[in-house]
């Protein structure tokens, strides 16, 4: 579950898959790869070629956020300059992306292509109808018939987070919708999303949140 202020980056040619339990808004930025070389050859003398962006989900990065904000606010409205401006912030969001985020390229075999939407599905759901049991990795590599490693490399390139990370988000999202739509104890809340006591829903959920479940309660 994204909080106001993540980041998520996906890099060029790997897909990414997302889905929403209620209505939400994001802003989506889109850097052109040739854009991103150019940037690369003549701010930081650096061969594109021999780099690339590392995948990051839910990082906090506030100067990211705020030249995106800034982006935001100035293609909103038409003002004098607005077009260099535009493009000095576009120049600078780059440059800020390849000197935190850029490594060299990894020489590792790479899949060509994640887990097809059939399988994607299955995983999905068979984690939404188990939250509240101990999921394995090894129980969903089963379920597809492939490996714990593939499973895990395919899964996130699939859809931008590991297994782990997408129980996690999907335990704190069950975790929300009760803690706003029951009365039931968190204890028992917690027990119903798969964690072992209330202090690992709360250290959990105030890490995705920014908040205790109490507090989320009571807004």
């Amino acid at each position: 579950m994204h909080s106001r202020g993540d980041v998520s980056l996906t890099p060029a040619q790997v897909p990414s898959y997302f889905r929403w339990e209620s209505d939400d808004a994001c802003l989506q930025i889109r850097i052109a790869s040739q854009f991103m070389q150019t940037v690369a050859r003549e701010t930081i003398a650096t061969d594109p070629d021999c780099l690339e962006l590392r995948l990051e989900f839910q990082t906090r990065d506030p100067q990211l956020e705020a030249i995106g904000m800034m982006l935001l606010a100035e293609l909103k409205q038409e003002s004098v300059g607005g077009r260099l401006y535009i493009e000095s912030l576009s120049n600078l969001l780059a440059v800020h992306l390849l000197r935190q985020y850029a490594a060299p390229k990894s020489r590792l075999i790479v899949y060509e292509s994640g887990l097809s939407e059939r399988q994607i599905l299955q995983v999905v759901d068979y984690i939404d109808a188990h939250l509240n049991q101990d999921i394995k990795l090894a129980d969903l590599a089963a379920l597809l018939g492939i490996s714990e490693s593939h499973l895990s490399h395919r899964f996130k390139r699939a859809i931008g987070m590991t297994p782990h990370q997408y129980l996690l988000q999907q335990r704190i999202e069950r975790a929300k919708q009760l803690l706003k739509h029951s009365d039931r104890s968190i204890i028992d809340i917690a027990f119903l999303c798969g964690f072992n006591s209330h202090s690992h829903l709360s250290k959990q959920f105030r890490q995705l949140t920014g908040i205790t479940p109490k507090a989320y309660r009571a807004n």
